[in-house]
């Protein structure tokens, strides 16, 4: 399994950068998905930001058949009530925060980086994210769920209980059902979370609104 140095990366933006966004893919893509979307952000000072997109490593997905293929962590079901791989969570917890501490010595604190993702990359997001122990600048999950919601309460960092939160998801996502979004809002604005809650006429995808929307929000949280 992999090393929590050894993730390997897609990069955009200035070398020199003030602010990051670690983006997470979701099951079975790769770190090249979401790249192209960064030029759409519209953010006023793009290379200001560099955007890192990590690649999962493969492994084998419960879900679908046991199949390998990139994913942070094994699924075992979308049904209510079905376990969640734990163990397989904090392990990628700590690939994440490993390219955190990465950031952090080339010149970007935790206060001025984003952890962001969609799908199973959004859930992964909100689970490092939320567990982080120094304050980051936001966390974004995009038609996305919040895992292990019933240990939040006792496991969370405070340092990021006032951290700003994006969440978006479809009306019809036929992946992730759109009731997960909003529970999964609810769980966290129940714990006193500030979540932004976005919802779009889509499916299990991003559309052209969205973007805005996200480029917006990180204008916003990224210049505190």
């Amino acid at each position: 399994m992999v090393e929590q140095e050894q993730l390997e990366t897609v990069e955009t933006g200035g070398q020199d950068a003030r602010y990051s966004v670690i983006w997470l893919h979701g099951l079975g893509a790769s770190g090249h998905d979401f790249e192209p979307i960064v030029p759409q952000l519209g953010l006023p000072v793009p290379e200001a930001v560099r955007f890192v997109f990590p690649h999962a490593p493969v492994q084998p997905v419960t879900l679908n058949g046991g199949m390998a293929m990139p994913s942070w962590y094994d699924i075992y079901g979308l049904a209510p009530g079905t376990p969640q791989d734990e163990q397989g969570l904090d392990r990628a917890a700590g690939w994440i925060e490993a390219l955190i501490e990465r950031e952090e010595r080339r010149g970007v604190p935790p206060g001025r980086l984003v952890l962001a993702g969609f799908s199973q990359g959004g859930a992964l997001a909100l689970h490092a994210g939320l567990r982080y122990a120094s304050g980051l600048a936001g966390i974004m999950g995009l038609s996305t769920y919040l895992p292990l919601a019933d240990h939040l309460a006792q496991a969370h960092a405070a340092a990021n209980r006032r951290t700003p939160i994006f969440l978006a998801h479809g009306h019809h996502d036929p992946v992730l059902a759109y009731q997960l979004g909003t529970g999964s809002r609810d769980a966290l604005e129940g714990l006193g979370y500030p979540v932004e809650w976005h919802d779009y006429p889509m499916a299990h995808q991003v559309c052209m609104q969205e973007i805005v929307d996200i480029g917006a929000w990180l204008g916003r949280v990224l210049d505190r």
